[in-house]
Order: C-alpha cells, then sequence, then structure tokens
C-alpha cells in the first residue's frame, strides 16, 4: 500500500460555510485531514459544524490564513482546480492523472490542491501560482460543479490511487540530489527575474503583454529544485551588477 502523502487541501475564500463542512466530509471519507481555508467569508459558523457530520475535528482543525501565499508558499507542488479555457494554456490533467502526479512525488513532498470560490473559481493570478491545473470532465450541457462534490472527486482519485497494491514505478525525483523548491522560494525569483528585466528594458513596463505569464509557465512546468533556484538567482544578481 502506498505510503500517506503530504497532501493538503485549499479552499480559497469560501463564501459559504455549509460547503466548508461537506469538504471536510469528503476529505475525511477518503482518508485526507489537512483542510485549509484562505479568507473564508463566515468561519467559523455552526452551519459548517452540520454539513461536516462526522467530520467535525477536521473543521475546528482547519487552518485559516488570509492569503494564499500563506497556504501554500511552503509546497514543492501545487495543483489549481480550473473549468475554464485560458488564452495561454497550462499544463492539464483530469482527476485521476492528478493523483498519479502526486503519488509520483517523493514521499516527503507538500502539497496542495486548491479549489476556488463558488460563483467563479480561482482568479487568473491564483492560477499562475500552480504548477499545473486540473478539471473535472462534465457532461457539456451542464458543467457547474459544487464546492463539495469537486473536493469529493479529487479526493476520491487520491484515495484509490493510495490503495493501488502495485508498487509504483520508480521516479527519477527520488534520488534527486537537491529539495524542490518551495513556492516562496519561486515567487522571490519571479519579483528577482521581472526586477532584472524591467531594468533592462526587455519589456514594455506598460504593456508586458503575455511574456511575464509566459515565463512563471516556463518555470513552473520545469519544476526547479533550490540549488538550481539559486544559481538562476545568482545569474540575476550578476547581470544586475553589470547593469549598474
Amino acid at each position: 500500500m502506498a505510503a500517506q502523502r503530504d497532501i493538503r487541501i485549499v479552499l480559497v475564500n469560501p463564501t459559504h460555510p455549509g460547503n466548508v463542512g461537506a469538504a471536510a466530509r469528503a476529505m475525511k471519507n477518503m482518508g485526507l485531514s489537512q483542510l485549509v481555508l484562505v479568507d473564508p467569508q463566515e468561519f467559523p459558523d455552526p452551519r459548517a459544524i452540520w454539513r461536516a457530520a462526522g467530520a467535525k475535528d477536521l473543521v475546528t482543525n482547519a487552518r485559516v490564513v488570509a492569503t494564499l501565499d500563506e497556504a501554500i508558499g511552503d509546497c514543492q507542488l501545487v495543483v489549481g482546480t480550473s473549468a475554464r479555457e485560458r488564452r495561454i494554456p497550462w499544463p492539464m490533467v483530469e482527476p485521476r492523472a492528478c493523483a498519479d502526479t502526486l503519488y509520483s512525488q517523493p514521499e516527503d513532498a507538500r502539497m496542495a490542491i486548491l479549489f476556488g470560490r463558488e460563483d467563479r473559481g480561482l482568479t487568473n493570478d491564483e492560477l499562475q501560482c500552480c504548477n499545473l491545473h486540473v478539471n473535472v470532465p462534465t457532461c457539456d450541457a451542464y458543467r457547474s460543479l459544487n464546492l463539495g462534490m469537486a473536493v469529493q472527486i479529487l479526493c476520491y482519485e487520491l484515495r484509490m490511487r493510495s490503495l493501488q497494491d502495485e508498487e509504483r514505478a520508480v521516479d527519477p525525483m527520488d534520488e534527486w540530489d537537491e529539495p524542490i523548491a518551495s513556492s516562496d522560494d519561486v515567487e522571490r525569483f519571479y519579483e528577482h527575474l521581472h526586477t532584472t528585466l524591467e531594468q533592462l528594458d526587455f519589456y514594455n513596463r506598460d504593456n508586458p503583454g503575455q511574456m511575464l505569464t509566459r515565463m512563471r509557465r516556463l518555470f513552473n512546468r520545469a519544476r526547479l529544485d533550490r540549488m538550481e533556484l539559486n544559481i538562476l538567482r545568482g545569474v540575476l544578481s550578476e547581470v544586475q551588477k553589470k547593469i549598474k
């Protein structure tokens, strides 16, 4: 049996406490316990406890934070749920492939799956913080999913993946010589990169177009380790010295 993984379910700005309870119940059904709430509109609230049924402990122990950075800053892999078609495509998987991806990571990897607001999901900026996106392939005639239902589907696939008896194939990242860079470290790299490109007049600051988004997509897809990130930041620092 595969080992339990460090996977947190992150609800971004949930508007109804009943959905928090439903998500907690879905998680406990499938053996997950880390629930993080980013700026919930109504929490704590007895309606969350009522909807959670036997998962009251997940609700009462949920970590509440003010920003998404606080929720995922220490994660090495972040997955965002998305139903929208994007102008710039991002790596997109279905729930089963998402579970395979999470279980192919090193056993000590910290990972998160983000779920957005009930009425409009995750923003573009929030989705750009993710390494990949996951989409539930619903019927075209009616694509709207309740938040609790979406959490249940992803948690179910994670549970099924954890129950596989066969040993998973050895992943090259298992014996990697450096840990994967955290989300916080990657964000600091992006700030350094953007500052350096501005100093170089590499792009029009008033109209950057999609250039910065495409660079985010590139490095998010690459999954930089800590040493690689330090090398890149060292290169940027030398460029800044030359500019000065």
